[in-house]
């Protein structure tokens, strides 16, 4: 029976369902071999050379694929059919070979299927065919590169940067991304513009709505009516005139289907409709695609097998009838660059199933699949067809146009099933629909704006004396913070990152807390402003975009077998090498004052009353500077210890943070942000009193207490955080029972005085911390005591005293969870079946700790001799660290 091996034991499942008792279907469990963490990994000195460890978690599958081809002596690789897909084969037959599983007569092939259906099965294994080595070498230059972006430049971050955690190839770019659109919105002056729209009536009664167009004979554009005065005079100029309706066009238009999804617009569609990070889109669609619902889900392919495009038309057919049918099937091209890496589309596996036949027990994978589903049909369906209505209504002298568009569906084709989100909430008037208005017409004013006038809300608007007409004040808006959903199409087109690589980057940013998610939207945090601003001042080649897409296309080239990956490494080592010693020369006060001057125009704007923005507002005397810590930058006063001003780089009087609440009992009450986030605090620091007492905002879950957010809280509400932690009364036996929260939420603590550790209780409510009575806090304690649980045990006690041994120090028998031991020093000795403690004595208590101190020196003797260090990679002479991952 030959061995097949996939990545996941879901996928081993399905197929082995397939394929049936004459094959061994087993699991990988994913990569089964990594580079070690330390110098020497790719040795650059030495042409390249990785070296490669079979991980501890992969060692136990390594060797059941290696058991089972003890008894069947054939391997057929059938990983997922991609570049990841791809290595994880290759090093699976490297790491097989090397432990001699496969020997010189054992057949091993690959093969590769796009959907794990039983026909997609079956014809991958009518045409095996051997690693392809272009595939897998895209892959090991990848892999390198991020090593050595990793390895050497996360630990300059680390020197120059306190708190700065990782830096990589394709994550520093993707956060400089969301970083300099921070800045741009930041720097955003609004323009002030007005618009003037006018409500309308037929003769037949029949009210609608119309924008002003010209204006004094000329086009209006955006911009033209500038101002409140401009706005007047235009309502005037429309209010006082008669209105003819001069012409009325209209022309037939149409809609066609979006593409069918491919993995980035797969994870910006289910971001629109409901919310999904592209992580746990992944994650929803990688089971649906184990289970065999869908076709394999990381793709930059749009193109669909013909076979499944007739069986989506007949689909089509049978649901919704034969118009909505195209005359001929819809082709959409590729936009990978090379076809190895381009698939199919991700589409269902059966068009006749939908959603509710689907056997899943999971509501995200439901609707993933019924969002895939209806997308694959609608894109074989026919467009809609609309009717667009134009109609300018004019006065006599020419002087004013006002128009007026609308549409009516004629037929809805694709959109019965399936119409694409939208990123941002756009008005759209051409979606009303008119009544009837005939050329040459008289049209009245009809007095309806009153109520939008009502609603404009803080823009300001002019109304019409008969309350017809409508000047309405807008302002220009900033550019939208990303969306998980947007960052990856941005992502997109400027050709940074993968199919492969779009979640796992995007949850790395977050991981290492560069960015937050707020929202939906993401939000740079002062560290990884601080990061991508060093890195675009230092290292500005290896966070360009057009240097990263170049790069990414360069690889493409070698996974079609066009580029020698290793002249790849060779010339960005070059360079890059060079850029790492320069940097590690310089003092981190020379950094800083790079960076200061850098950040200088949003570390230090302008202020209203034209003061020096520089000059401490604390002190008045010391001069401000960017500073760093280990929870990321902040600007402090240069008088430091004696001025221990600080506040966030986001500027004075930042949103939420750094601000005085006002006095109580002679302190000022701050809040301030700290590591974890939002806090109070008593005072400031000083010399004398290093560390003020502080308490962090309440949260509950991820979020904060309502109504005790960083830009709710109160004054009264910091005074009562300052009293944690609240002594709630003496316990009867000894000790205080008192309540605080802590950082993962609301608890009591209470220590009686022959107790080692404290015994802590959770809170349910937050608020109990200032509310719990000693009644119900005594029954808390009582049962966490009695019951601690798997995450506490009470401390042992001791069950007998014999004394102290001949070598000094207490021998005691101890209560333990596996039953009695005998206890000396740092030796535990179990005692033997049967015998009671109150039976041992001295002479066998010493002589079970000689036997178990004998066996504990046995077994360090025979420990395994450490192997020699590997040779080290980096240009310069530095101690091992681990390496970060990059992308």
């Amino acid at each position: 029976m030959p061995v097949v091996v996939v990545e996941s034991p879901a996928k081993a499942k399905t197929i082995n369902k397939y394929l049936g008792s004459d094959y061994t279907v087993l699991a990988s469990y994913g990569h089964v071999r990594d580079l070690p963490a330390k110098n020497g990994s790719v040795d650059t000195d030495n042409d390249f050379d990785m070296t490669w460890e079979v991980g501890n978690d992969s060692r136990k599958h390594v060797k059941a694929i290696a058991d089972a081809l003890k008894e069947d002596n054939e391997l057929i690789l059938a990983t997922d059919p991609d570049r990841e897909g791809e290595a994880i084969s290759w090093h699976l037959q490297e790491a097989l070979t090397k432990r001699r599983s496969i020997k010189k007569d054992t057949p091993v092939s690959r093969v590769t299927f796009n959907a794990i259906t039983k026909e997609a099965v079956a014809e991958a294994m009518r045409n095996p065919r051997q690693v392809d080595m272009p595939l897998v070498e895209a892959y090991l230059a990848r892999r390198a590169l991020d090593y050595l972006v990793g390895f050497n430049l996360s630990p300059v971050l680390w020197r120059k940067l306190p708190g700065a955690r990782s830096a990589g190839r394709v994550q520093s770019v993707c956060l400089r991304l969301i970083v300099e659109r921070e800045m741009e919105i930041e720097a955003f002056n609004p323009q002030e513009y007005w618009s003037v729209k006018a409500s309308l009536a037929t003769p037949r009664g029949q009210e609608f709505e119309a924008r002003l167009t010209v204006l004094g004979g000329d086009k209006l554009d955006k911009y033209s009516l500038a101002n409140s005065t401009a706005a007047e005079l235009a309502v005037q100029a429309v209010s006082s005139r008669d209105m003819l309706v001069k012409s009325v066009e209209a022309k037939p238009a149409s809609r066609n289907p979006s593409a069918p999804f491919m993995t980035s617009t797969l994870q910006q569609e289910a971001s629109r409709k409901f919310g999904m990070g592209a992580k746990q889109c992944m994650n929803a669609a990688q089971r649906l695609y184990e289970a065999g619902y869908i076709t394999y889900m990381r793709t930059d392919g749009i193109d669909m097998a013909p076979e499944a495009v007739q069986e989506a038309r007949a689909e089509i057919k049978t649901r919704y009838g034969a118009e909505y049918v195209p005359d001929s099937p819809r082709i959409y091209k590729n936009k990978a660059k090379n076809a190895q890496e381009a698939h199919e589309c991700i589409r269902p596996t059966e068009m006749g199933r939908d959603a509710k036949s689907l056997k899943v027990s999971e509501d995200e994978q439901r609707k993933l699949y019924d969002l895939i589903w209806k997308r694959t049909l609608a894109c074989q369906m026919a467009g809609a067809r609309l009717e667009r209505t134009t109609v300018d209504i004019g006065s006599d002298d020419g002087q004013v146009v006002l128009r007026a568009t609308g549409q009516v569906m004629l037929f809805d084709g694709f959109l019965r099933v399936y119409e694409e989100g939208r990123d941002d909430v756009v008005t759209d008037e051409d979606d009303k629909r008119l009544p009837q208005i005939m050329q040459g017409e008289a049209l009245k004013f009809a007095a309806t704006m009153g109520t939008q006038a009502d609603k404009a809300g803080k823009e300001a608007s002019i109304l019409s004396d008969n309350a017809a007409v409508l000047g309405l004040q807008h302002h220009t808006q900033p550019p939208p913070r990303f969306t998980e959903a947007t960052l990856v199409k941005r992502m997109e087109e400027l050709g940074i990152g993968r199919p492969s690589t779009y979640a796992s980057v995007i949850t790395t940013i977050q991981d290492r807390e560069y960015v937050r998610k707020d929202k939906n939207r993401l939000f740079p945090e002062d560290k990884g402003r601080i990061v991508t601003i060093f890195l675009l001042n230092f290292f500005r080649t290896y966070v360009g975009y057009e240097f990263t897409a170049n790069l990414e296309g360069e690889l493409d080239d070698v996974s079609a077998g066009g580029r020698d990956y290793k002249d790849i490494l060779g010339k960005f080592w070059r360079d890059f090498s060079a850029a790492i010693s320069e940097t590690s020369e310089l003092r981190i006060s020379e950094v800083l004052d790079v960076l200061d001057e850098t950040l200088a125009p949003q570390l230090y704007p302008p202020r209203e009353d034209g003061t020096d923005p520089r000059v401490c507002p604390k002190c008045g005397a010391g001069q401000l500077h960017l500073k760093t810590s280990r929870t990321g930058g902040f600007v402090g006063c240069g008088n430091y210890p004696e001025c221990v001003y600080t506040r966030p780089i986001s500027g004075e009087g930042a949103e939420g943070y750094e601000r005085v609440l006002g006095e109580d009992d002679g302190d000022e009450i701050h809040l301030k942000s700290g590591r974890f986030g939002p806090y109070v605090q008593r005072g400031e620091a000083t010399p004398e009193n290093k560390k003020p007492p502080r308490s962090s905002l309440p949260k509950q879950g991820k979020d904060f207490l309502p109504g005790w957010g960083p830009n709710e809280v109160t004054l009264e509400q910091a005074v009562t955080l300052l009293t944690l932690p609240r002594e709630i009364g003496p316990h009867p036996e000894g000790g205080v029972i008192s309540s605080n929260l802590g950082r993962f939420g609301p608890y009591i603590m209470h220590q009686l005085p022959d107790e080692e550790k404290p015994v802590y209780a959770n809170l349910k409510e937050t608020l109990d911390v200032f509310e719990i009575g000693m009644n119900r806090a005594m029954e808390l304690i009582t049962e966490k005591r009695n019951n601690p649980g798997r995450g506490r045990r009470a401390a042992a006690k001791a069950l007998k005293e014999l004394g102290d041994h001949p070598d000094g120090g207490a021998v005691n028998i101890m209560d333990g969870r596996y039953g009695p031991y005998v206890k000396w020093e740092k030796v535990n000795a179990t005692l033997p079946k049967d015998t009671e403690p109150k039976d041992v004595t001295m002479e066998m208590a010493v002589q079970l700790i000689a036997e178990k101190a004998g066996k504990s020196k046995t077994k360090k003797k025979a420990a395994p001799k450490k192997k020699p260090a590997a040779k080290k990679a980096t240009a310069k002479k530095a101690p091992a660290k681990k390496a970060a991952k990059s992308e």
